[in-house]
């Protein structure tokens, strides 16, 4: 898998806002907020899609959320609540190949979440 924007921002080629890190994944903000707390988990592993999850990966998606759910809590919105969103893939709104999580909150989110979104040009 060639590099993504996710890889060179673990790599420090491109700066990013980061909001926790370990040995196994990186937080930070993300640069297009979509509510008042939107940012993303990442693992330092390159998985181009939740499609691509291996048995292996297991323990590592578990830790993705659970690095989720303890930033929501440490920055005290845990209680009001947030999403926790992965896409995958082109249909799914997926716009990097390296997997990664979305935590959005900071107000009530409604459902559905998105309208269908439309091609560049369409």
């Amino acid at each position: 898998m060639s590099d993504t924007l996710f890889t060179r921002i673990i790599k420090r080629e491109i700066p990013a806002q980061i909001i926790h890190e370990d040995d196994l994944c990186l937080a930070f903000n993300d640069i297009n907020p979509q509510a008042p707390i939107h940012f993303l988990v990442i693992p330092r592993k390159p998985i181009p899609t939740l499609n691509d999850i291996a048995e292996a990966d297991c323990a590592l998606i578990g830790h993705l959320f659970r690095v989720a759910a303890a930033i929501a809590r440490d920055k005290g919105f845990a209680e009001d609540g947030y999403r926790a969103v992965v896409n995958c893939n082109d249909h799914g709104g997926q716009t990097v190949n390296h997997l990664h999580v979305h935590v959005i909150g900071g107000k009530p989110l409604g459902w559905p979440p998105f309208t269908e979104r439309r091609k560049s040009g369409a």
